[in-house]
């Protein structure tokens, strides 16, 4: 399949499952340590990473893990990354991939929490940490265009509507993000069993 082409080494079928499993704990490893700023940035990489350089995914199939991960209670990143790995080697891959998720905050913010006292009033830190929020809301933003796009790309009337509706809903009203999802997850599922309904009749 195309989305499983990988430009440095094949197929996924080309693997072994240790190199796959290898990929997977480096590549979520990487991605989590020099992730700052959320689990919208991790997914954005996560996109570059295993849908346009590895081709391991498809796009559409990237967009429906979000929704999922975004749905589930727990961290965005990790949510994501045991959906992925899941999708590419089932359990342990979505073992091997949490993992590499987990790591990297764990170690760091058990070193900061050491030196917290110390860095709370350093006046360095505190400027690095402002521009790094500059950067961080241009990756969010490149994320969410990425996303409106591919709802615009269905030329769907429904979805068009629901994402501006959630964002009206989300920025104006401040609508709990737990009731939005609720939401468009019950319109979908029963447009979906509308349109089965439909389809048997024809």
């Amino acid at each position: 399949m195309e989305m499983e082409k990988n430009k440095s080494g094949g197929s996924l079928s080309q693997l072994t499952a240790s190199q796959i499993y290898w990929k997977l704990f480096t590549i979520t490893l990487t991605l989590s340590a020099c992730t700052f700023g959320g689990g919208f940035v991790i997914i954005g990489m996560m996109k570059q990473k295993f849908v346009e350089k590895l081709h391991w995914l498809a796009e559409e199939e990237m967009l429906d893990m979000t929704a999922i991960a975004q749905s589930s209670p727990g961290a965005l990143g990790v949510n994501i990354a045991i959906v992925v790995g899941y999708r590419i080697k089932k359990f342990w891959g979505a073992v091997i991939s949490t993992l590499g998720a987990v790591i990297p905050p764990l170690v760091i913010i058990s070193i900061i929490s050491v030196f917290y006292n110390q860095f709370k009033d350093n006046s360095y830190i505190a400027v690095a940490l402002q521009v790094m929020r500059a950067g961080v809301a241009a990756v969010i933003f490149d994320v969410v265009i990425g996303l409106a796009k591919n709802i615009f790309k269905t030329k769907s009337v429904l979805w068009i509507i629901l994402m501006f509706a959630a964002f009206i809903a989300t920025c104006f009203f401040k609508v709990s993000a737990v009731i939005i999802i609720l939401v468009c997850g019950t319109i979908g599922l029963l447009n979906v069993i509308l349109s089965g309904k439909k389809e048997g009749k024809a």
